[in-house]
């Protein structure tokens, strides 16, 4: 599998960061951590 550049990446993680905070901005909600399933059993 090709590795996408790492400014492709970059640019991807700050979309998805972007669109979690507005969604939780216009929801009006906080942040909740996702639990880890299955990390420590």
């Amino acid at each position: 599998m090709d590795r996408r550049p790492l400014k492709v990446v970059a640019i991807a993680l700050a979309n998805k960061t972007a669109r979690v905070v507005w969604a939780l901005l216009t929801k009006g909600e906080s942040y909740r951590a996702p639990e880890l399933v299955g990390k420590y059993s």
